[in-house]
This record gives C-alpha cells, sequence and structure tokens, in this order.
C-alpha cells in the first residue's frame, strides 16, 4: 500500500511490483482452500474449530428424524394416499446416501472460517430443477460458471471461495396459495416436479409421492456428474481464465473487467514462468457442494443417517439444507427437524425478521453456538436492506451468535412486466448487494458470501448487465419453471462486480 502511494515518477516500478503481489495472493489462495480438496491441504497451518467432533445439540427435548411430525408443517402438500406416500418414504430410506458425512463436515470446517472472516461463501444455481430439464450439459454449464465466478472471487479477496450449487435437490418451491385457479377449475398449485407436475390438469396437479423417488433418482446423476468435472480435470485454473477471458471480449475495449482480468492472467503466467505447476491438482481439481432449500420434509426425513464414526445425524440429500422465509416458525416442523441434523444450515431473513426472532432462530438451530453452523441469507431489496440490516447485525454481535451472513441480492428484487413476465433487474441486484457490503462494512462484520439463483445457460429471463437483455427481448429465451435467474454473463458480471469491492475491503491495490 505504501509502495501504490508513490509519486508518478515511480508508476512503472509500482505495476511491477503490483504484478508480483497480484500472483503470489492468487498462487496463496489457490494453493490454500480455494481449488484444492481438503485432504490435499497438508502444509497451510490451521486453527482447529473442532466443528467435526462438537456433538450435535438440541435447544429443547427429545430429537428423531420423524420429530418434526409433532409440529404444524407449513407449505407441504396434502397426499391423498398415505399407504403410497409410506411406501415412497420407505423406498427412499433403503438407497444409498446421496452425500456422505465426511463430506458434509468438510463444508462445516470451510464454513467455520467463513465464519471469523476467513472465507467466503458462493452458492448459486436454478430457482429449481425440474426432470425434464436434465441434462449433463446444463449441470456442466452451471458448475462451469460457478467455477468461473469463483475464480474471479479468489482473486479479488485473497480469500478462499467456498463452493455451493443449488443442485442435485433443488426441486420443491413454496407457493403463495395451495390451488391455483384457471376459469373454473382449481388444482393444486405447481410446487416443483418432486411433488407434482406443472401441466395444469388433475393428474398432474396430483401430488404424488413417488416423484420423490424420481427426484433421488436424478440428483444421484446430478451428483456423479458434479464429482467427475470437480476432480477430472474440468476446473484447471488455466481453462476457467480462458473461459473469463471469452467473457471479457463481450465488454467494452478498456473496461474494468477487462483490466481485472488481465492482472488475472498476468498472474498465472508468471506463476507458470518461476516453475507453478498450474497443472499439478491443486490447480486442476476443487471442492464443489450442494444445498437446496429444506421444504418436503417425508423426503429429507427418509434420507437422514446417523452417522457410525461420530453417532451424529445427517440429512444426506445434500451437504448443506436451508430454511425459507416461508417456513421458518419458531415452533414450526421445519426448525425442529433441522435443529437435530449436523449439516451447516441457513435461514433466509427478510425485512420482516425482527432482532428478538433471529436470535431465538439461532438459538434453536444451534444452541451450541457453533461457528460455520448457521449461514443467515439476507434477501430484503436494497432500501429495506440499509434501513433493517443494521439493526440483525447488531443483535448478533451483541449476543455473541457465530454466523456466517451472506447476501441474496435476487429474491427481494422480482417484478412483473407490462407483458406478463416475471423478470428481476440487474441494476437493482447490484443496488442490493452494494448496500449489503455498505451495511457489513458499517458495523465492523464480514461480508461472507453471495447466493444467487442463476443458470450457465444463455437465457433472457433478467433485464439489464453486459448481455444487455430488456423487457422486449424478455420472451426470446425464458425458459424457468419458476422464477427468473441470472444467466452465465450476468452472473459473472456480478462476480466480478463482488471481486472489486473486495479488493478495497482486503486493502489490496485497486484496478
Amino acid at each position: 500500500i505504501i509502495q501504490l502511494q508513490s509519486t508518478n515518477t515511480e508508476r512503472p516500478k509500482i505495476k511491477m511490483r503490483f504484478s508480483a503481489i497480484a500472483s503470489s495472493v492468487l498462487l496463496l489462495a489457490f494453493s490454500a482452500d480455494a481449488f484444492t480438496p481438503s485432504s490435499l491441504i497438508s502444509q497451510r497451518v490451521k486453527t482447529s474449530l473442532n466443528v467435526a467432533t462438537e456433538p450435535t445439540a438440541t435447544a429443547s427435548g427429545e430429537w428423531s428424524p420423524e420429530s418434526w411430525k409433532t409440529k404444524k408443517a407449513s407449505q407441504m402438500p396434502v397426499y391423498a394416499d398415505q399407504e403410497e406416500l409410506d411406501g415412497a418414504v420407505a423406498k427412499l430410506g433403503r438407497c444409498s446416501p446421496l452425500v456422505f458425512a465426511g463430506e458434509v463436515r468438510s463444508l462445516h470446517e470451510q464454513l467455520a472460517r467463513a465464519c471469523h472472516g476467513q472465507g467466503f461463501l458462493l452458492m448459486g444455481g436454478d430457482c429449481a430443477e425440474a426432470f425434464n430439464e436434465f441434462d449433463v450439459d446444463h449441470v456442466r454449464d452451471t458448475f462451469r460458471v460457478i467455477l468461473q465466478m469463483a475464480l474471479v472471487l479468489t482473486f479479488g479477496s485473497a480469500l478462499p471461495v467456498i463452493k455451493v450449487g443449488r443442485m442435485a435437490g433443488q426441486f420443491a418451491k413454496p407457493r403463495s396459495e395451495p390451488d391455483e385457479v384457471r376459469g373454473d377449475v382449481s388444482l393444486p398449485s405447481y410446487r416443483g416436479d418432486i411433488i407434482n407436475k406443472e401441466e395444469f390438469t388433475p393428474e398432474a396437479r396430483r401430488n404424488n409421492p413417488n416423484n420423490m423417488v424420481e427426484a433421488y433418482n436424478q440428483s444421484a446423476q446430478t451428483l456423479n456428474i458434479l464429482r467427475a468435472f470437480a476432480t477430472g480435470g474440468y476446473a484447471d485454473i488455466s481453462r476457467l481464465q480462458a473461459w473469463n477471458l471469452d467473457f471479457v471480449e463481450q465488454t467494452e475495449e478498456g473496461s474494468r473487467y477487462r483490466e481485472f482480468a488481465t492482472k488475472v492472467d498476468e498472474s498465472l503466467r508468471f506463476m507458470k514462468a518461476i516453475g507453478v505447476d498450474t497443472s499439478s491438482d491443486t490447480f486442476s481439481k476443487t471442492d464443489f457442494f450442494t444445498a437446496h432449500e429444506c421444504l418436503l420434509l417425508p423426503y429429507e426425513q427418509a434420507l437422514t443417517r446417523q452417522d457410525s464414526t461420530t453417532g451424529k445425524w445427517y440429512d444426506c440429500s445434500a451437504h448443506m439444507l436451508w430454511v425459507g422465509e416461508r417456513t421458518r416458525e419458531l415452533d414450526g416442523a421445519h426448525l425442529e427437524f433441522t435443529r437435530g441434523i449436523g449439516n451447516p444450515l441457513g435461514v433466509k431473513v427478510s425485512d420482516k425478521c425482527t432482532p428478538e426472532e433471529l436470535i431465538r432462530i439461532c438459538d434453536t438451530m444451534n444452541p451450541n453456538n457453533t461457528p460455520g453452523k448457521i449461514t443467515i441469507i439476507v434477501r430484503m431489496g436494497a432500501e429495506k436492506l440499509r434501513k433493517n440490516l443494521p439493526g440483525l447485525i447488531r443483535a448478533v454481535q451483541r449476543e455473541g451468535k457465530s454466523v456466517v451472513w451472506i447476501s441474496d441480492p435476487v429474491h427481494g428484487n422480482t417484478r412483473k412486466t407490462d407483458n406478463g413476465f416475471k423478470t428481476r433487474d440487474f441494476d437493482n441486484i447490484r443496488a442490493e448487494l452494494r448496500a449489503f457490503f455498505d451495511v457489513h462494512e458499517e458495523m465492523g462484520s464480514h461480508p461472507g458470501g453471495v447466493h444467487l439463483e442463476m443458470t450457465g445457460e444463455d437465457v433472457t429471463e433478467c433485464t439489464g448487465g453486459v448481455s444487455a437483455v430488456t423487457e422486449d427481448t424478455l420472451g426470446e429465451r425464458y425458459n424457468t419453471y419458476c422464477d427468473p435467474r441470472l444467466n452465465g454473463s450476468q452472473a459473472l458480471e456480478i462476480a466480478f462486480l463482488i471481486a472489486e469491492r473486495m479488493r478495497k475491503r482486503s486493502g489490496l491495490p485497486q484496478m
């Protein structure tokens, strides 16, 4: 920093020093936790947080995977045939876990460090997965964009980036109304393919418990694809940077995106020049985790297993689960279920959440106050966030709660256009992210991540950004089954914007 405040006559030297600094930052970040599996990290000294060995605590009363049934369960479908439901749950109970306890503990350790300002959580993926959209290319494209974003964020923040996909289980969606009415016909609302189908017919809209088995099978395939891509060389750092350079070609000559990408490229060239093998596992393999909303409790219960080594219960449908704004009642079934599992948990909060309520949620979901256990996902809109988030942070700080704060800048900015499309404006998403970082800077807390509904495909569902989608062009590739998603270019642009802000926060020189 002192060097960067030198006089104009020293600028050539400054640029050279910056390139070396940038290269060192990238080398340290990527040879640490950002793009290497935990099993490969052997030389970095770490403070043990003991999150893997602490017993799962429950706030009050006995807990079992079925104890949620004693509580009120919001947003749950009504199944007409109890015997059919019991049969589907029993079948899932005999299936193999989708994820394993060791993987979950690895994510928990990384989140614990993010809780202490030593990491950044990137969550992204579809609003809702669909059976007939399943395709290897679709999974690959979203995975690729998340990795591209992680590369940019790692360089910008000089922090390990924890990569979590809204994938391999994000099938269910909450609904404002239990029924949908078209003319004189009323049918159950479409709640996601894991429950029923989108077609407006009595057969399609029947809540079918066997859809849970189909969702399990698709999730297993998705996880196989993700594991292959994460460890088979597809995550190679040079490949990711080449894709990022393809993105910046869309931007104006001399844009900050081009300058940022050039610095990353210079750093990679520097590392290769001094003999760093960027084709090694450290730079070609990565950890990648999955998460979804904990909504359909029979499915979650059926995939909950007791770990033979620790005795803990884990929901093996995903590495991480979150409870939504509509299901986080303190006396509800969803908090009852999540309080007993060892997975890292998220909870979505809007401006409706009071500081007192948030503290009680933390006490229920994480009574031991274990670092990395709870992630608070903030979704408010820029103006409401500036007004309400400081009070929530103040309460958490006052009570000494260990949480990861992340921004969901997408959900609070949904609107309907005059021509009937649900959309989100890029400028509003950027404004909420700016507000999120501003508030944390004022409060002295760590802005620990971002949560995005996005896809790697070139859809036209959100307006604005480099891809220049307008209201008039929304209909060209409006493919979502639920809410509008950022396309690959828009998501990557968000990563560049966050990286610039994180550079400032980390004390690194600005572009």
